[in-house]
């Protein structure tokens, strides 16, 4: 007789087929009967009338499968765990990583508690802490955290205010260069064998110039030589040539944006561009970074 493996049936259906086992026994048939008529081998019958035997109803209970779950932290531990994940970098905790990743909190784990946990039920402990893998956002430590706030609550809305009582439209303006040979992208091939992608072997290079509204209006200018104030001034010209409303242009405190020549030029202009300066190593308040990590 061909019997059906209990280990494919459902929990529910492997708890049905031992009830009947139980029911068809206390009615007097016999162990390879029960087997036969309900399709399954005759040592399962002997197992499950030896688990009720022992005992009762619970000892023929099915159970949830799957390994009994490592966690092995309390909630004072989890907490403790939490906060150092938040406020410190790893190796801020003298561990041998720049980034906290499921290896990393599984050691921290180890060091803090001596308590051994896989990477996959750190992965659980993140899941149901609120943790998600994200990509950071670097800042200089030279930057001046409170500078960065004031200028954010009250001097940015206050260039806002500026703007819209002036009917301005407000730029963010950046540099950045380009390397002929520079490689950001990945392309699919076979495992072993490296893409070639043929091109010039003589290298060169250019810089760029921009400036993004809020709106998503780009000004850019291409330049091959070095970054100065008389290409500052030249792109706040050709801004202006294409220009039907007065200019409110945001940059970094870059020495090439404030020289005297600068200075002057703009008081000349002053009526159709404003410029303003970042607070010092603050690129991530910069939109136009955006742009020259898209480029």
């Amino acid at each position: 007789m061909k019997t059906t493996d209990g280990r494919k049936r459902t929990p529910q259906g492997q708890q049905e087929i031992r009830e009947l086992v139980i029911r068809n026994l206390n009615k007097g048939f016999k162990n390879k009967e029960i087997a036969a008529l309900l399709g399954i081998a005759e040592r399962t019958v002997y197992s499950i009338k030896a688990a009720y035997a022992a005992k009762g109803k619970r000892g023929i209970i099915v159970r949830k499968r799957g390994r009994k779950s490592e966690k092995k932290l309390g909630k004072r531990e989890e907490q403790q765990v939490k906060k150092m994940i938040t406020d410190k970098m790893p190796d801020q905790l003298k561990l041998p990583f720049a980034l906290w990743t499921r290896e990393t909190v599984s050691l921290l784990i180890m060091n803090q508690f001596g308590v051994k946990v896989s990477k996959w039920t750190v992965g659980r402990y993140l899941k149901e802490w609120g943790f998600s893998p994200q990509k950071p956002v670097y800042k200089a430590y030279e930057q001046k955290e409170e500078s960065a706030q004031k200028w954010l609550k009250e001097e940015y809305p206050a260039i806002q205010e500026k703007a819209k009582a002036e009917k301005a439209m407000i730029f963010w303006g950046n540099e950045t260069g380009m390397r002929s040979d520079h490689q950001a992208g990945r392309t699919y091939a076979k495992k072993g064998q490296t893409p070639v992608i043929k091109r010039t072997g003589q290298r060169f290079k250019a810089n760029m110039i921009s400036a993004i509204s809020n709106r998503g209006l780009l000004k850019f200018m291409i330049i091959k030589t070095g970054f100065n104030s008389g290409v500052f001034i030249k792109f706040m010209s050709r801004m202006l040539e294409s220009a039907d409303q007065k200019i409110i242009l945001i940059v970094d405190g870059h020495p090439a944006h404030k020289t005297i020549a600068v200075k002057e030029w703009l008081e000349e202009h002053k009526n159709l561009i404003e410029v303003y300066y970042l607070p010092g190593y603050s690129p991530e308040l910069n939109p136009d970074e955006y742009l020259n990590q898209d480029l």
